[in-house]
């Protein structure tokens, strides 16, 4: 089985691996479904998606009648400004068919004028906290990509006591000095405070090549043979306290389920120094 830990202090014991509902961006029901039964198989207890993953949450929501009690749900909100986010939220929460969710995260907040928005007096977060206070939502947290995200979410801890962060985590963002000493900054913050750190590209190999058809629904290509894949998820679940995000593919997915279900101990660095050269892998960011 997959491992699991303390998803911060919310007193829900996740599965270090969690479902990213991307994957059903642009899939049937039918398709979905088959998903649902592979989360079930691999004991996966935490669903991510967020308003803007295409047909995602209409997808997920047809199990919440059955399966509600199985999952944390978490969604997130791309809206900057209060009333927009407030709408979104409530939107989301009739997509998935539930009356809460347990996570509400404000998406990929790293420009500096969208998170001054988002966080302001008329910003996304005081939809979030107005829905807490309602009921709708039990916990808050943030997200975002690029080479500044460590920095920036530590930055929103200083405004606000989320419950959680996400942010990409892997051997080629982590050979990044100045991203290696901002994420290990923020994950000592974390630590110190219970807020549940998120990591997400962890299979990535290296974006899309120019030109090259798009086998996968991840924006960037991912690793694909299972011995590859045991690498990358096994190094990032050798770092104590973090969780691993799922890529958004359904056909990657079991796989990066598999490598976690079998965990043991993660590569060495110089493994996956070898993996590196071997797969050309490098950085989405520059």
């Amino acid at each position: 089985m997959i491992p699991t830990l303390a998803f911060g202090r919310t007193g829900h014991i996740s599965t270090r691996a969690i479902f990213g509902g991307a994957s059903l961006s642009a899939v049937t029901q039918a398709e979905a479904d088959r998903t649902l039964d592979v989360l079930l198989r691999y004991g996966v207890n935490h669903i991510d998606t967020a308003a803007s993953y295409g047909e995602a949450e209409l997808r997920i929501g047809p199990w919440m009648a059955e399966h509600r009690d199985k999952f944390f749900l978490a969604s997130k909100t791309g809206e900057r400004r209060y009333g927009a986010a407030r709408d979104q939220i409530r939107r989301s929460l009739e997509r998935l068919r539930v009356d809460h969710l347990d996570l509400i995260q404000l998406h990929n907040l790293v420009d500096p004028v969208d998170w001054e928005v988002a966080m302001g007096p008329d910003g996304a977060l005081q939809a979030a906290i107005e829905a807490r206070q309602e009921g709708l939502v039990r916990f808050i947290g943030v997200t975002g990509h690029g080479l500044s995200v460590a920095a920036m979410h530590r930055r929103a801890l200083e405004r606000f006591d989320f419950d959680s962060v996400l942010l990409p985590y892997n051997y080629q963002m982590m050979s990044v000095a100045h991203y290696r000493e901002d994420f290990e900054s923020l994950l000592a913050l974390c630590q110190e405070r219970g807020v549940a750190v998120q990591t997400i590209k962890g299979v990535l190999r290296r974006p899309w090549p120019e030109g090259q058809a798009r086998s996968r629904t991840t924006w960037y290509e991912p690793l694909e043979q299972p011995a590859h894949i045991e690498k990358a998820v096994g190094w990032v679940l050798k770092r104590p306290g973090i969780f691993l995000n799922a890529p958004g593919d359904i056909h990657v997915l079991p796989l990066v389920l598999d490598a976690a279900s079998r965990y043991e101990a993660g590569p060495t660095d110089a493994e996956m120094e070898q993996l590196i050269r071997e797969q050309e892998m490098h950085t989405l960011f520059v």
